[in-house]
């Protein structure tokens, strides 16, 4: 009925198993996000032994190798309904648990491994909790992203994602030493043959479609992985995990005779800078007239065989844009 897989939360063991179960013998790949508010009678490594194909996010692992804890140690007035409450205290657990490179980690890894478990960490959609106001003047917004995403990305107690109801230093200190750790978890699964996948979760926490999954490619590289590698993640590694549980063999994720012409072409080097494939280019200083410019930025896209001219694609996306500042602009202008 035109369904691939099947997305399923932190839900009770009995209920976990029942659809795992059932997702495999219809053929249906799998993937969790095991929510804060169930993780700790499903974590990531209880949830692979049930047969779970792909954790996604970050939610699962730490708490999976908690040290001297079972659940995690919120503090005794925390309200999980409180959205800075509940992403400011998931940093809080980067040195919580068993250190990189002990035993323990090792076994985690390593039973993963076994069970052929697929990270998809999207690393991008949590990153502006390190630098928030990197994110919040990102270059691409003022053009490309809607005024009502804008609004919607704004401190809020309603919007999801919107937690930034008073960011501190220390909570971007917390998020870094977090992404430290993160980091490690995911270079050393994909040095002992782990697969790791590359996703966004865009539209939220001032990640802007399109923008977040480049950004996924650059911290992916800043994790360890080499630039191919990190290419290996975001094709090759989708497509087999998207197509194994049918099956049959992927007919997309590379360039090769008979398969499926998905591909972006752009004319600089994205393994130098991945910067490149961002829609606003990357900055770099022309020589010959001693002025910066902006170089890159993905000419074409192809999907399954079709060119779409990517530039054109981008400039609608910025009309779309204008077109509603313009509309609110004369909406102001009427109320006065």
């Amino acid at each position: 009925n035109g369904i691939d897989g099947l997305k399923v939360g932190a839900d009770r063991p009995e209920i976990m198993a029942a659809l795992l179960d059932e997702a495999k013998k219809t053929g249906l790949g799998s993937t969790a996000h095991l929510q804060q508010g169930g993780v700790a009678q499903m974590n990531a490594i209880k949830a692979a032994r049930l047969g779970l194909g792909t954790v996604t996010h970050f939610y699962g692992h730490f708490e999976s190798l908690l040290k001297d804890y079972v659940v995690q140690p919120w503090p005794v007035d925390m309200n999980a309904a409180d959205e800075q409450w509940r992403f400011g205290q998931v940093a809080r657990l980067w040195d919580k648990i068993h250190a990189p490179g002990s035993p323990e980690w090792k076994a985690y890894l390593e039973e993963h491994l076994k069970l052929g478990t697929v990270f998809d960490p999207t690393l991008t959609i949590y990153s502006a909790g390190r630098d928030l106001m990197k994110f919040r003047n990102a270059d691409w917004h003022d053009r490309y992203t809607l005024p009502s995403l804008m609004d919607f990305y704004t401190p809020s107690r309603a919007n999801h994602g919107s937690y930034w109801f008073y960011w501190t230093t220390e909570d971007e200190i917390a998020w870094r030493n977090f992404y430290q750790v993160w980091f490690r978890l995911l270079n050393d699964y994909k040095k002992m043959g782990g697969r790791v996948t590359a996703g966004s979760d865009s539209g939220f926490i001032y990640q802007t479609y399109g923008f977040g999954y480049i950004n996924e490619l650059e911290m992916l590289q800043e994790a360890g992985f080499h630039p191919l590698e990190v290419i290996q993640a975001a094709t090759m590694n989708g497509a087999l995990t998207l197509a194994e549980p049918t099956g049959k063999a992927p007919d997309f994720g590379t360039v090769r005779a008979g398969m499926l012409a998905d591909m972006v072409i752009v004319d600089q080097n994205p393994l130098q800078n991945f910067k490149v494939l961002y829609g606003t280019g990357a900055l770099k200083l022309n020589d010959k007239t001693g002025k910066p410019e902006q170089v890159g930025g993905v000419k074409y896209t192809i999907k399954d065989g079709i060119v779409y001219d990517a530039k054109q694609l981008l400039a609608d996306v910025a009309a779309m844009v204008e077109k509603q500042k313009r509309s609110r602009a004369a909406t102001r202008t009427s109320s006065q």
